[in-house]
């Protein structure tokens, strides 16, 4: 459904200089976004739930036998685990307190991992004896906006990803069905401007018709969720469905049709999600998460999605929402207190699933459902930095998780969420006391005359024999979800040979979960600081992802790893001092450590990642044969990084070309007037060094960030800035 576009007539500007092809001449601008159609949004209240409130559905039966094997298939395991211990640490009959914290450490890491593998073996089987499912399809009778929000991000990327998603669309015969939103937070200048160029150029290269709208946010409150909620409350009311992207989304027309059409055919359904798969990467780093995603990660979304049933997890993109079930139940409040507990909530797409399906919506995922894309971070350090705001968003949900009429699988996947961080703490602690315990065995004398009458002195002793069989358990444990995902793409004859073949493939897992093993204690020991910095009080901020393959410079990799490098060599000079098994048993940690200098290097190497997908490893169906929306962006992009808007400073591009003046006046909200007296100090030093200046050059460089950006909201800055010389 296109909507209606009137015409809006502006003045020329005064000055004539050249303007970007493609923008329409400034006597007539099409205005950037339609009429608003808002919907009311109201907070939340977490404290208190009326049952009555939430919508009557039809009764659905819950997916009983899939959480009774997984649920109950975890505790079983954790049970044995936890007895094998204890045999481990009471082998003469007397335990001490630091055997019985080792017990109570490892009993609660190995739940987290037991827990991971009877849902994987779920998901195994099912897809052992699935041979596919059929996802409705056209023809539409809803409208949906397929929205992408942006924050300071390359618009050659971005505006590439919507166009090739909209030819995707149009190809399937449905794209009146379909408008194209870029919602913008961004907060640089430089950006503001090139997306509006970007936009303005796209928007006359489609000619009428083309349904693309764009819209800047003067203020990015509460980020991506107030981004979203933003549009719901001012144009939500055009849309039945908005499918929500990340500046990193791809997703085919296909895709996008069946989706909106599962949408149209479950008149309970919530959220659907789509499960991204990683593709267009190329560092080594983003090469190894890429394969996992494609070989394992199947497995682990589908017995996800089977014990989830209806009660469903979001993952804030690739997924498509209904928009007045969102607005009636999504509005998000501000917990109490200050960040990093307090304050907006940062993972919000978790509570946003929580929130509409305790409306009475059904939120679940189409984890076979082709044609979702994303990509990932290039190196550990981009993925630590990212990581760091989503330790603090789950952490922060322990606020919400006691949240009134939340269903019981909304709260595990809550608590699952925060597991997956505390794990590491207590991954490190259990290290901790492991070695505690046999520097006690090796060099502290045993207590002969306790507080208790014993024949025997107290001195902790242990079963290697158990101890030995304990750990082949739990490393088979740990990594039985990966072997899943490489016997499935193994009888999976197209995946088998668009991954290079068995020996590849097998050759290709092998380097993951060697690549895995040694990351694996850096990546502890980093969310291990996340979590002690998020309960001491700090907030991480919200800063944008880098994107682009490439490695980053040395002394930041240095900066960033050289205690875990020290840590590494102290805890192996300790264990090899203490005992050499000590020391064997230990390896992995301390060799990951030892090498977390070279490992983060090499993780964000372009030429690591490009010889080995020379040599067939590491290789994907969709690398072998990539989506044609997937070449589609990326020709575009090419197209569109020729253009140049990413890397011109916005005030002089303003400066030098009328038409995209007059558009970007054109765009800018209406603003309310100012208080006597408030005075704005970033908006007095723009008017001073504008006024002051004599040439665009002169106020280029004179102007600082935020002074660029009071200037570019104020149409009389603006037109004082066109009559500097150039």
């Amino acid at each position: 459904m296109a909507l209606p576009v009137d015409t809006l007539t502006t003045a020329p500007a005064t000055a004539s200089r050249a303007r970007d092809p493609g923008i329409p001449a400034p006597a007539a601008f099409a205005p950037a976004v339609p009429p608003e159609a808002p919907l009311a949004m109201p907070v939340q209240d977490l404290r208190r739930w009326d049952k009555a409130r939430a919508r009557a559905v039809p009764s659905r039966r819950a997916p009983v036998a899939a959480r009774l094997f997984v649920f109950g298939g975890a505790l079983a395991l954790t049970v044995y685990g936890a007895v094998q211990m204890y045999e481990v640490v009471s082998v003469a009959g007397s335990t001490t307190w630091l055997q019985w914290l080792l017990l109570v450490l490892f009993t609660l890491n190995f739940s987290w991992i037991a827990l991971a593998f009877a849902s994987g073996l779920l998901g195994f089987v099912s897809l052992l004896r699935r041979r596919g499912q059929a996802h409705p399809s056209g023809p539409l009778t809803r409208c949906t906006a397929v929205v992408m929000p942006v924050y300071n991000e390359a618009t050659a990327r971005t505006f590439a990803a919507v166009e090739a998603i909209r030819a995707s669309i149009e190809a399937t015969g449905e794209g009146a069905r379909f408008d194209y939103w870029i919602l913008s937070d961004s907060t640089q200048s430089d950006a503001w401007i090139a997306e509006e160029r970007a936009f303005l150029a796209l928007r006359a290269r489609l000619g009428e018709g083309a349904r693309l709208y764009y819209r800047h946010r003067p203020k990015n409150h509460h980020r991506k969720a107030g981004n979203i909620a933003d549009f719901v409350t001012r144009w939500g009311g055009h849309y039945d469905h908005m499918l929500v992207l990340d500046a990193d989304s791809l997703m085919s027309g296909d895709c996008v049709v069946r989706l909106a059409a599962a949408m149209e055919a479950d008149p309970d359904a919530g959220i659907i999600q789509s499960l991204p798969l990683i593709i267009n990467r190329n560092t080594l780093f983003a090469r190894l998460q890429q394969f996992a995603a494609r070989i394992y990660g199947p497995v682990i979304a589908t017995g996800l999605a089977l014990w989830s049933g209806r009660d469903g997890n979001y993952w804030g993109h690739n997924a498509i929402i209904r928009t007045r079930a969102f607005a009636e139940q999504c509005g998000l409040p501000d917990l109490k207190g200050k960040p990093p507990f307090g304050g907006h909530v940062l993972s919000h797409d978790f509570v946003e699933a929580a929130l509409i399906r305790r409306g009475g919506w059904s939120v679940y995922m189409l984890p076979d459902l082709a044609g979702s894309y994303e990509e990932s971070p290039p190196s550990l350090i981009d993925v630590a930095i990212r990581d760091r705001r989503w330790a603090q968003g789950n952490l922060q949900h322990s606020r919400i998780i006691g949240a009134a009429g939340l269903t019981l699988a909304t709260r595990q996947h809550f608590a699952t969420g925060i597991a997956g961080y505390v794990a590491s703490p207590l991954w490190a602690a259990q290290l901790v006391v492991g070695i505690a315990l046999a520097l006690q065995t090796a060099y502290i004398r045993p207590e002969y005359f306790s507080t208790e009458f014993r024949l025997y002195p107290v001195w902790p002793r242990f079963d290697p024999v158990r101890a030995l069989q304990l750990f082949g358990i739990t490393m088979g444990i740990l990594l039985a979800p990966k072997l899943f995902g490489l016997i499935l793409a193994l009888l999976d004859g197209p995946v088998r040979r668009a991954s290079g073949g068995a020996l590849r493939l097998v050759a290709s897992a092998l380097i993951e979960t060697l690549a895995s093993a040694l990351l694996a204690p850096i990546a502890m020991l980093i969310q291990s600081g996340s979590v002690l910095q998020i309960l001491l009080g700090r907030d991480t901020g919200w800063n944008p992802q880098r994107r682009d393959d490439g490695s980053i410079p040395m002394r930041d990799i240095v900066r960033r790893h050289r205690w875990h490098t020290i840590l590494g060599l102290v805890a192996g000079i300790a264990a090899f001092a203490i005992a050499t098994s000590l020391f064997l048993w230990m390896s992995p940690t301390i060799l990951g450590l030892v090498l977390a200098i070279p490992i983060s290097w090499a993780s964000g190497q372009l030429a690591i990642g490009l010889a080995l997908k020379r040599l067939g490893l590491l290789m994907t169906p969709e690398e072998r044969e990539p989506p044609a929306v997937a070449l589609d962006a990326k020709a575009i992009e090419a197209r569109n990084a020729a253009d140049g808007f990413d890397d011109a400073d916005a005030l002089r591009a303003l400066h030098a070309d009328p038409a995209l003046r007059t558009g970007h006046v054109a765009m800018l909200p209406a603003s309310a007037p100012r208080p006597r007296g408030a005075i704005d100090p970033d908006h007095a030093m723009a008017q001073a060094k504008v006024v002051e200046a004599e040439t665009i050059g002169e106020a280029a460089d004179w102007l600082k960030p935020k002074e660029r950006m009071a200037l570019l909201h104020d149409r009389a800055l603006l037109d004082r800035l066109t009559q500097l010389r150039g």
